[in-house]
């Protein structure tokens, strides 16, 4: 392991942002903040927006300080990518910020009914051989909806083509969900606002991807049949 990123973990352990949870701890069991996010961590009671598998944070960091009004953690399991983030959240002054360190399958130790409005998945791993792996398999969708609000949102914007149609499929196919939208290239659609946050983010990743010429796409869905999230307002 290299010198700078041995500094990174230990300076990750000072960070007031970062909860880092070992595998022992939330295995099977509760992590101490679950159910209590909103008071203790941000002692408020505002909507709870969590982004998984942020790597350095870039989509949670600009969705914070676009949205004073909402809470927002980010969620990977790499030590050396979320030292960026929380670094940078404190350096701002993001009080409305923070960021765990665990794996996605332990996400219901730490979350618990109705405690989160919305998920946004971004770029993450499309898994070709491994359909239990992807984020949005309904092994995961499941998980989700153990701790989003009726008619609670989750967002999916990938490169991956393959996997944006995967995860139209399973939304599509479930009684308890419902498909909001569905657009195989952000950049290409002059309809969509600029100001759009979907538009306003971009990720290094994305960027990438961008310049090689693959086309962004977004998908957006929330749990509840379409009355539930009519009334819920999204």
């Amino acid at each position: 392991m290299g010198k700078d990123k041995i500094r990174r973990f230990r300076e990750n352990e000072t960070f007031p942002n970062l909860f880092q949870a070992s595998f022992q701890e939330v295995f099977n069991k509760d992590y101490y903040l679950k159910g209590s996010w909103k008071q203790k961590i941000f002692g408020n009671d505002n909507p709870l927006v969590l982004e998984l598998g942020c790597g350095k944070g870039e989509y949670t960091l600009v969705l914070a300080r676009l949205n004073k009004s909402v809470n927002y953690i980010g969620i990977d399991v790499k030590g050396a990518r979320l030292w960026r983030g929380a670094k940078t959240a404190l350096e701002e002054k993001l009080e409305n910020v923070a960021f765990i360190r665990t794996r996605i399958e332990l996400i219901e130790s730490f979350f618990t009914a109705a405690e989160v409005s919305q998920i946004w998945i971004t770029f993450p791993d499309p898994q070709p051989r491994k359909e239990n792996k992807r984020l949005t398999s309904p092994r995961f969708l499941n998980r989700y909806l153990s701790f989003l609000d009726p008619g609670g949102i989750i967002h999916l914007k990938t490169d991956s083509r393959e996997l944006h149609d995967y995860t139209r499929e399973v939304v599509e196919n479930r009684s308890d969900m419902t498909l909001l939208e569905a657009d195989p290239d952000i950049y290409g659609n002059k309809k969509r606002p600029a100001e759009d946050p979907v538009l306003t983010v971009r990720t290094f990743y994305e960027k990438q991807f961008l310049e090689q010429g693959k086309p962004i796409t977004y998908l957006r869905f929330s749990t509840g049949n379409p009355s539930t999230a009519k009334a819920a307002g999204h």
